[in-house]
Protein backbone atom coordinates (compact mmCIF):
# COMPACT_ATOMS: atom_id res chain seq x y z
CA UNK A 1 0.00 0.00 0.00
CA UNK A 2 2.95 2.01 0.88
CA UNK A 3 3.76 2.24 -2.70
CA UNK A 4 0.45 3.11 -4.16
CA UNK A 5 0.58 5.66 -1.77
CA UNK A 6 4.26 7.36 -2.86
CA UNK A 7 3.25 6.65 -6.59
CA UNK A 8 0.00 8.37 -6.20
CA UNK A 9 1.58 11.28 -4.63
CA UNK A 10 4.93 11.64 -7.19
CA UNK A 11 1.83 11.63 -9.94
CA UNK A 12 0.43 14.23 -8.94
CA UNK A 13 3.67 16.33 -7.97
CA UNK A 14 4.86 15.70 -11.15
CA UNK A 15 1.20 16.48 -13.11
CA UNK A 16 1.40 19.85 -11.40
CA UNK A 17 5.05 20.45 -12.55
CA UNK A 18 4.31 19.48 -16.14
CA UNK A 19 1.24 21.95 -16.28
CA UNK A 20 2.62 25.01 -15.09
CA UNK A 21 5.87 24.07 -16.94
CA UNK A 22 3.53 24.21 -20.31
CA UNK A 23 2.05 26.74 -19.31
CA UNK A 24 5.30 29.09 -18.61
CA UNK A 25 6.62 27.95 -21.77
CA UNK A 26 3.82 29.99 -23.75
CA UNK A 27 3.20 27.71 -27.05
CA UNK A 28 0.08 29.82 -27.64
CA UNK A 29 0.53 33.41 -28.86
CA UNK A 30 -1.91 35.98 -28.07
CA UNK A 31 -5.17 35.51 -28.19
CA UNK A 32 -6.73 38.30 -30.73
CA UNK A 33 -10.41 37.05 -31.04
CA UNK A 34 -13.54 36.16 -29.42
CA UNK A 35 -13.40 32.63 -30.52
CA UNK A 36 -9.91 32.42 -29.21
CA UNK A 37 -11.56 32.84 -25.50
CA UNK A 38 -13.76 29.73 -25.66
CA UNK A 39 -10.69 27.73 -27.70
CA UNK A 40 -8.39 28.38 -25.03
CA UNK A 41 -10.69 27.03 -22.28
CA UNK A 42 -10.75 23.79 -24.34
CA UNK A 43 -7.24 23.73 -25.00
CA UNK A 44 -6.56 24.65 -20.84
CA UNK A 45 -8.48 21.54 -19.84
CA UNK A 46 -6.59 19.19 -22.57
CA UNK A 47 -3.13 20.48 -21.73
CA UNK A 48 -4.66 19.85 -17.81
CA UNK A 49 -4.93 16.71 -18.77
CA UNK A 50 -2.22 15.72 -20.92
CA UNK A 51 -0.46 16.50 -18.15
CA UNK A 52 -1.98 13.95 -15.37
CA UNK A 53 -1.49 11.28 -18.44
CA UNK A 54 1.91 12.18 -18.79
CA UNK A 55 2.70 11.96 -15.42
CA UNK A 56 0.53 8.55 -15.07
CA UNK A 57 2.63 6.58 -17.36
CA UNK A 58 6.24 8.13 -16.77
CA UNK A 59 6.20 8.19 -12.82
CA UNK A 60 4.99 4.39 -12.22
CA UNK A 61 7.41 3.60 -14.95
CA UNK A 62 10.51 5.25 -13.37
CA UNK A 63 9.15 4.63 -10.20
CA UNK A 64 9.19 0.77 -10.79
CA UNK A 65 12.30 1.01 -12.97
CA UNK A 66 14.44 2.41 -9.61
CA UNK A 67 12.38 0.44 -6.39
CA UNK A 68 11.83 -2.98 -8.24
CA UNK A 69 14.99 -3.84 -10.59
CA UNK A 70 16.85 -6.88 -9.65
CA UNK A 71 19.27 -6.44 -6.83
CA UNK A 72 22.71 -7.45 -6.77
CA UNK A 73 23.12 -11.52 -6.04
CA UNK A 74 19.07 -11.81 -6.27
CA UNK A 75 18.88 -14.60 -8.76
CA UNK A 76 14.57 -16.20 -8.60
CA UNK A 77 12.37 -15.48 -10.54
CA UNK A 78 9.63 -12.39 -9.93
CA UNK A 79 6.52 -12.63 -8.31
CA UNK A 80 3.67 -14.30 -10.43
CA UNK A 81 0.68 -11.86 -11.03
CA UNK A 82 -2.36 -12.47 -13.16
CA UNK A 83 -4.80 -9.92 -14.70
CA UNK A 84 -7.35 -7.91 -12.71
CA UNK A 85 -10.52 -7.47 -14.07
CA UNK A 86 -11.03 -5.31 -12.14
CA UNK A 87 -8.54 -2.98 -13.34
CA UNK A 88 -8.60 -3.62 -16.63
CA UNK A 89 -12.26 -2.50 -16.51
CA UNK A 90 -11.64 0.66 -14.95
CA UNK A 91 -8.91 1.39 -17.46
CA UNK A 92 -11.61 1.30 -20.53
CA UNK A 93 -14.66 2.94 -18.69
CA UNK A 94 -13.14 5.74 -17.39
CA UNK A 95 -10.94 7.30 -20.44
CA UNK A 96 -14.14 6.28 -22.43
CA UNK A 97 -15.95 8.59 -20.45
CA UNK A 98 -13.19 11.01 -20.41
CA UNK A 99 -13.32 10.73 -24.53
CA UNK A 100 -17.19 11.75 -24.59
CA UNK A 101 -16.39 14.50 -22.03
CA UNK A 102 -13.44 15.89 -24.22
CA UNK A 103 -16.29 15.49 -27.47
CA UNK A 104 -18.99 17.44 -25.76
CA UNK A 105 -16.89 20.33 -24.74
CA UNK A 106 -15.61 20.27 -28.38
CA UNK A 107 -18.91 20.36 -30.13
CA UNK A 108 -19.86 23.17 -27.30
CA UNK A 109 -16.85 25.05 -28.45
CA UNK A 110 -17.40 24.74 -31.77
CA UNK A 111 -20.46 26.00 -31.51
CA UNK A 112 -19.42 29.05 -30.00
CA UNK A 113 -16.84 29.52 -32.58
CA UNK A 114 -19.32 29.33 -35.06
CA UNK A 115 -22.39 31.61 -33.61
CA UNK A 116 -23.96 33.89 -36.18
CA UNK A 117 -23.95 37.51 -35.95
CA UNK A 118 -26.61 38.69 -38.18
CA UNK A 119 -24.87 42.16 -38.53
CA UNK A 120 -21.50 40.42 -39.54
CA UNK A 121 -19.36 42.41 -41.81
CA UNK A 122 -18.96 40.55 -45.01
CA UNK A 123 -15.34 40.48 -46.71
CA UNK A 124 -14.78 38.05 -50.14
CA UNK A 125 -11.20 36.07 -49.55
CA UNK A 126 -9.65 34.66 -52.82
CA UNK A 127 -7.04 32.38 -52.25
CA UNK A 128 -5.07 31.22 -55.29
CA UNK A 129 -0.94 30.02 -55.46
CA UNK A 130 0.34 31.91 -53.94
CA UNK A 131 -1.81 34.94 -52.67
CA UNK A 132 -4.73 35.97 -50.78
CA UNK A 133 -6.95 39.01 -52.41
CA UNK A 134 -9.79 40.75 -50.30
CA UNK A 135 -12.77 42.11 -51.65
CA UNK A 136 -15.20 44.79 -49.40
CA UNK A 137 -18.50 44.42 -51.77
CA UNK A 138 -20.30 46.73 -49.61
CA UNK A 139 -17.76 49.46 -50.96
CA UNK A 140 -16.47 48.00 -53.95
CA UNK A 141 -12.74 47.83 -52.43
CA UNK A 142 -9.74 44.88 -53.21
CA UNK A 143 -7.14 45.11 -51.67
CA UNK A 144 -4.25 42.67 -50.77
CA UNK A 145 -4.17 43.63 -46.94
CA UNK A 146 -7.55 42.24 -44.54
CA UNK A 147 -8.49 45.12 -42.58
CA UNK A 148 -11.08 44.48 -39.66
CA UNK A 149 -12.89 46.69 -37.37
CA UNK A 150 -12.38 45.64 -33.64
CA UNK A 151 -14.99 43.83 -31.55
CA UNK A 152 -17.46 43.19 -34.55
CA UNK A 153 -17.48 40.02 -36.42
CA UNK A 154 -16.85 39.35 -39.76
CA UNK A 155 -17.76 36.81 -42.46
CA UNK A 156 -15.20 36.09 -44.73
CA UNK A 157 -16.74 33.98 -47.43
CA UNK A 158 -13.96 32.59 -49.31
CA UNK A 159 -12.55 30.69 -52.33
CA UNK A 160 -9.95 29.17 -54.03
CA UNK A 161 -9.26 29.64 -57.83
CA UNK A 162 -6.86 26.47 -58.25
CA UNK A 163 -5.78 24.18 -55.49
CA UNK A 164 -6.76 23.86 -51.65
CA UNK A 165 -5.21 26.61 -49.17
CA UNK A 166 -6.34 27.03 -45.50
CA UNK A 167 -6.79 30.49 -44.06
CA UNK A 168 -5.05 30.62 -40.64
CA UNK A 169 -4.06 33.65 -38.28
CA UNK A 170 -2.89 31.80 -34.89
CA UNK A 171 -3.82 34.99 -33.32
CA UNK A 172 -7.73 34.23 -34.19
CA UNK A 173 -7.26 30.80 -32.89
CA UNK A 174 -9.60 29.39 -35.95
CA UNK A 175 -8.36 27.34 -39.11
CA UNK A 176 -10.44 26.69 -41.97
CA UNK A 177 -9.78 25.07 -45.41
CA UNK A 178 -10.54 27.38 -48.90
CA UNK A 179 -11.47 25.07 -51.70
CA UNK A 180 -11.91 24.99 -55.33
CA UNK A 181 -15.33 24.63 -56.46
CA UNK A 182 -17.15 25.92 -53.24
CA UNK A 183 -17.13 29.17 -51.25
CA UNK A 184 -16.17 28.48 -47.18
CA UNK A 185 -17.55 30.84 -44.83
CA UNK A 186 -15.01 31.89 -41.85
CA UNK A 187 -16.59 33.95 -38.86
CA UNK A 188 -14.37 35.81 -36.28
CA UNK A 189 -14.76 38.43 -33.83
CA UNK A 190 -11.20 40.88 -33.30
CA UNK A 191 -10.80 41.90 -29.63
CA UNK A 192 -7.17 43.44 -30.09
CA UNK A 193 -6.31 46.24 -32.19
CA UNK A 194 -2.76 45.50 -33.66
CA UNK A 195 -1.35 43.90 -37.16
CA UNK A 196 -1.02 40.04 -37.41
CA UNK A 197 -0.76 37.71 -40.73
CA UNK A 198 -2.66 35.34 -42.12
CA UNK A 199 -0.87 32.20 -43.42
CA UNK A 200 -2.05 29.73 -45.94
CA UNK A 201 -1.52 26.67 -43.83
CA UNK A 202 -2.06 23.91 -46.58
CA UNK A 203 0.99 22.98 -48.53
CA UNK A 204 -0.08 24.11 -51.99
CA UNK A 205 2.96 24.25 -53.86
CA UNK A 206 6.22 25.34 -54.55
CA UNK A 207 5.67 29.14 -53.10
CA UNK A 208 3.61 27.62 -50.69
CA UNK A 209 5.82 29.04 -47.80
CA UNK A 210 5.16 32.66 -48.61
CA UNK A 211 1.58 32.76 -49.32
CA UNK A 212 1.20 34.96 -46.20
CA UNK A 213 -1.14 38.57 -46.69
CA UNK A 214 -1.01 41.50 -43.82
CA UNK A 215 -4.48 41.60 -41.28
CA UNK A 216 -5.07 44.67 -39.46
CA UNK A 217 -7.22 44.89 -36.79
CA UNK A 218 -8.30 48.43 -36.83
CA UNK A 219 -10.26 50.53 -33.93
CA UNK A 220 -13.74 51.52 -36.10
CA UNK A 221 -12.49 55.26 -36.33
CA UNK A 222 -9.58 53.85 -37.82
CA UNK A 223 -10.99 51.22 -40.26
CA UNK A 224 -13.80 53.90 -41.18
CA UNK A 225 -11.14 56.11 -42.15
CA UNK A 226 -9.17 53.12 -44.34
CA UNK A 227 -12.36 52.24 -46.23
CA UNK A 228 -13.53 56.12 -47.03
CA UNK A 229 -9.64 56.22 -48.11
CA UNK A 230 -9.68 53.32 -50.29
CA UNK A 231 -13.13 54.28 -52.10
CA UNK A 232 -11.98 57.13 -53.10
CA UNK A 233 -8.71 55.91 -54.76
CA UNK A 234 -10.69 53.27 -56.63
CA UNK A 235 -13.15 55.71 -57.82
CA UNK A 236 -10.41 57.70 -58.91
CA UNK A 237 -8.45 54.82 -60.46
CA UNK A 238 -11.75 53.40 -62.45
CA UNK A 239 -11.96 56.93 -64.53
CA UNK A 240 -8.86 55.56 -66.88
CA UNK A 241 -8.12 52.49 -69.06
CA UNK A 242 -4.74 51.91 -66.39
CA UNK A 243 -6.52 52.38 -63.39
CA UNK A 244 -8.97 49.96 -64.30
CA UNK A 245 -6.44 47.63 -65.26
CA UNK A 246 -4.40 47.87 -61.64
CA UNK A 247 -7.86 47.31 -60.37
CA UNK A 248 -8.16 43.91 -62.35
CA UNK A 249 -4.58 43.15 -61.67
CA UNK A 250 -5.25 42.81 -57.72
CA UNK A 251 -8.99 41.24 -57.82
CA UNK A 252 -7.32 37.97 -60.17
CA UNK A 253 -4.85 38.12 -58.00
CA UNK A 254 -1.80 38.54 -60.37
CA UNK A 255 0.30 40.67 -58.03
CA UNK A 256 0.76 37.67 -55.81
CA UNK A 257 2.81 35.93 -58.48
CA UNK A 258 4.21 39.32 -60.66
CA UNK A 259 6.16 42.24 -59.41
CA UNK A 260 5.81 45.94 -60.62
CA UNK A 261 8.99 47.29 -59.46
CA UNK A 262 11.55 44.59 -60.65
CA UNK A 263 11.35 41.95 -57.31
CA UNK A 264 11.83 38.28 -58.94
CA UNK A 265 8.86 36.27 -58.15
CA UNK A 266 6.93 33.34 -59.03
CA UNK A 267 6.18 34.85 -62.40
CA UNK A 268 7.88 37.31 -64.60
CA UNK A 269 7.79 40.94 -63.41
CA UNK A 270 5.89 43.62 -64.94
CA UNK A 271 8.45 46.24 -64.29
CA UNK A 272 9.15 47.61 -67.81
CA UNK A 273 7.87 44.64 -69.47
CA UNK A 274 5.82 46.67 -72.57
CA UNK A 275 8.01 46.61 -75.53
CA UNK A 276 11.01 45.06 -74.06
CA UNK A 277 12.65 41.78 -75.75
CA UNK A 278 11.72 38.66 -73.72
CA UNK A 279 13.55 35.19 -73.90
CA UNK A 280 11.07 32.27 -74.02
CA UNK A 281 12.16 28.60 -73.06
CA UNK A 282 12.87 27.58 -76.28
CA UNK A 283 15.54 30.44 -77.00
CA UNK A 284 13.46 32.28 -79.04
CA UNK A 285 13.29 36.21 -78.95
CA UNK A 286 9.81 38.08 -78.63
CA UNK A 287 8.83 41.73 -78.17
CA UNK A 288 6.50 42.07 -75.23
CA UNK A 289 3.74 43.72 -77.64
CA UNK A 290 -0.07 44.24 -76.72
CA UNK A 291 -0.17 40.37 -78.97
CA UNK A 292 1.91 38.87 -76.65
CA UNK A 293 0.17 39.98 -73.24
CA UNK A 294 -3.13 39.52 -74.52
CA UNK A 295 -1.76 35.95 -75.44
CA UNK A 296 -0.08 35.51 -72.22
CA UNK A 297 -3.38 36.10 -70.25
CA UNK A 298 -5.49 34.52 -72.39
CA UNK A 299 -3.22 31.05 -72.95
CA UNK A 300 -0.27 30.92 -70.69
CA UNK A 301 1.61 28.23 -71.85
CA UNK A 302 2.09 29.72 -75.29
CA UNK A 303 4.55 31.00 -75.04
CA UNK A 304 6.28 30.52 -72.00
CA UNK A 305 9.34 32.92 -70.20
CA UNK A 306 12.39 31.47 -69.68
CA UNK A 307 13.37 30.36 -66.00
CA UNK A 308 9.33 30.36 -65.51
CA UNK A 309 8.57 27.77 -67.11
CA UNK A 310 7.95 26.01 -63.59
CA UNK A 311 5.03 29.00 -62.95
CA UNK A 312 1.40 27.79 -62.43
CA UNK A 313 -0.78 30.28 -63.99
CA UNK A 314 -4.48 29.57 -64.98
CA UNK A 315 -6.10 31.21 -68.15
CA UNK A 316 -8.15 34.11 -67.51
CA UNK A 317 -11.34 34.39 -69.47
CA UNK A 318 -11.21 38.64 -70.02
CA UNK A 319 -12.43 40.65 -72.09
CA UNK A 320 -10.88 42.70 -74.95
CA UNK A 321 -11.67 45.83 -73.08
CA UNK A 322 -10.43 44.44 -69.84
CA UNK A 323 -7.03 43.38 -71.76
CA UNK A 324 -6.81 46.64 -73.03
CA UNK A 325 -6.80 47.98 -69.56
CA UNK A 326 -4.64 45.37 -68.08
CA UNK A 327 -2.09 46.51 -70.98
CA UNK A 328 -2.57 50.00 -70.63
CA UNK A 329 -0.87 49.40 -66.79
CA UNK A 330 1.38 47.93 -68.51
CA UNK A 331 2.90 51.08 -69.94
CA UNK A 332 3.12 53.00 -67.19
CA UNK A 333 4.98 50.60 -65.36
CA UNK A 334 8.53 51.78 -66.18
Amino acid sequence: MGHFLVVGILVIVMAVLTYFGLDAAGLMPVGASAQAVSIDWLWNLEIIAISFLFSLIVVPMVYSLIVFRRKKGETGDGEHIEGNSTLEIAWTVIPLFIVLAFAYLGAYSLGVTRRVDPNALVINVKAQQFTWTFEYPEYGIVSKELHMPVNKQVLLKMESADVIHSFWVPEFRIKQDVVPGRVTDYRVTPTLIGDYKVRCAELCGASHAYMESPVIVDSEVTYNAWISDQAAIAAEAAKTPEGQGKLLTVRNGCIGCHSIDGTRMTGPTWFGLYGANVELTDGTIVVADDAFIAESILNPKAKEVAGFSSSVMPPYALSEEEISNIIAYFKTLK
